[in-house]
């Protein structure tokens, strides 16, 4: 059985104090989340609830999880993407009255699930999601527990896609709010949140500048949206890919170029994937692109570029920088993979 983050980091006790400081300083800036946690903690609405949650454990969900807890719920969390745990608020989430966290940054795909059943084990009412690996989890392997989940909610784009599928398959089998949906979400996370933090992520990681650049946005939703407008703002050339007619146009009169991947390919020198679809950037692109270029993913899983294909056309591959993989083209092109393909704001 999966042990929480404290009994497997050498020094639990300074990883605490680097968490704590870190959601010490996210609290500072929530100020609405401050204000639920005074009305949580004397009204105590989630008494005796067991909330499971799969979530990027960082600074900002760590503050919802404990928020949680201050009104009187019995918290389990563990990492939705392996990459996005940080291991110190982990480490001080799980020092939290109410919480047990589970979440470490790296494991491999066996312990990641493993992970995700250690919270099922404390037999939550309520699952938060993000990607609905939690939800999925639940309903496949331990379905003997829906009868006593009052219900869940799923934050992001993918896991509701994943959802509806299920609904409509007749497969959904407790409630779930779809987050993503509301307009607080799509309009102020997914357009501000997510394009900030993918240039940002991008940015710090390549110590490359966006001025002059060709950025290729593929989707116009509204993760497309932000990282296109954030993008253009810090002087980059914009070209958005979509396949939906309206929005096609929609990203046309808002004065960016327009076309398909496979003519976007010879262009660009950024792509950045926000569809939430599998094999948006596969082997015809990656043959028609410049040397150089980079490569990464905002959307929830890693399937939005053909890293196997990839794979296969490379004569070598290795790591250029922390979180970028360089694979080499026989004709000595360079491209380069940000975050495994994974989220790269987050990751």
């Amino acid at each position: 059985m999966t042990a929480p983050i404290s009994d497997r980091l050498d020094d639990a006790d300074v990883a605490r104090e680097s968490g704590r400081r870190k959601m010490d300083w996210a609290a500072q800036h929530m100020p609405i989340c401050d204000a639920l946690a005074s009305e949580f903690e004397a009204d105590q609405p989630f008494e005796g609830e067991r909330i499971g949650m799969a979530m990027h454990v960082e600074a900002k969900t760590a503050i919802l999880a404990e928020i949680l807890a201050a009104g009187g719920a019995e918290v389990a969390i563990t990492g939705c993407n392996p990459l996005s745990t940080h291991d110190d608020i982990s480490a001080a989430l799980d020092a939290v009255d109410g919480v047990t966290s589970y979440a470490e940054r790296g494991v491999d795909d066996e312990d990641y699930y493993a992970a995700i059943e250690a919270v099922i084990d404390h037999e939550p009412t309520i699952t938060v999601d993000d990607g609905m690996d939690l939800v999925a989890a639940i309903h496949e392997d331990y379905p003997e527990r829906i009868d006593t989940i009052v219900g869940g909610c799923e934050e992001t784009t993918t896991g509701v896609h994943r959802l509806r599928a299920m609904d409509r398959d007749g497969e959904l089998n407790y409630p779930v709010f779809a987050v993503n949906d509301t307009p607080m979400k799509r309009l102020f996370d997914n357009v501000h949140g997510t394009g900030e933090s993918s240039l940002a992520g991008i940015a710090m990681t390549t110590n490359l500048s966006w001025a002059g650049k060709t950025v290729v946005v593929a989707g116009y939703g509204h993760c497309g949206k932000g990282v296109a407008k954030k993008a253009s703002g810090q002087n980059a050339d914009v070209v958005v890919t979509e396949v939906e007619p309206r929005r096609a146009l929609e990203a046309h009169m808002e004065g960016y170029d327009v076309m398909p991947m496979a003519e976007a390919a010879a262009e660009g020198d950024v792509f950045i994937t926000t569809t939430g679809n599998r094999d948006v950037i596969v082997e015809e692109h990656f043959e028609s692109m410049q040397d150089g270029v980079l490569l990464a993913n905002a959307g929830h899983f890693d399937v939005e570029i053909a890293l196997d294909a990839l794979s296969d056309l490379a004569v070598d591959s290795y790591e250029a920088r922390d979180g970028v993989q360089a694979y080499e083209m026989a004709d000595g092109r360079r491209l380069n993979v940000l975050a495994e393909g994974r989220l790269v704001n987050l990751a």
